[in-house]
């Protein structure tokens, strides 16, 4: 990964990507219900919250400058879009690909509780 990969990614808005996380979890009989969960596991932000962020055009940035990641965050390991994300080196991309992972999780049909990483 490189410097202007990471940019790019910081320069992505959540509002942009978000219609993409809700179609690929209904795809696979998940809700909407449950990717807000997640989201809100990993950045502590609400539904409002999210909605706000939506609707002022929120960089990835600007959205997780503001999230209070999860204490067990880390605990999201694998691969993603071809990279490992416990190596990923710039935090931000490693939390904007910790969200990808599990939003692929939940399409995937993972147990709510092993998403969570609750045990």
């Amino acid at each position: 990964m490189n410097a202007s990969h990471d940019q790019r990614i910081a320069r992505m808005t959540f509002g942009s990507v978000y219609p993409h996380y809700i179609a690929k979890v209904e795809k696979k009989g998940r809700t909407i219900q449950e990717l807000q969960q997640v989201i809100t596991w990993l950045t502590g932000y609400d539904e409002t919250q999210l909605q706000r962020l939506i609707d002022n055009k929120a960089t990835f940035e600007n959205f997780f400058e503001g999230a209070i990641l999860h204490p067990n965050a880390h605990l999201i390991t694998g691969t993603i879009c071809g990279y490992r994300i416990e190596t990923i080196e710039n935090p931000l991309t490693q939390q904007v690909r910790y969200l990808d992972k599990l939003v692929d999780e939940l399409a995937k049909g993972r147990k709510m509780e092993k998403i969570l990483r609750q045990n």
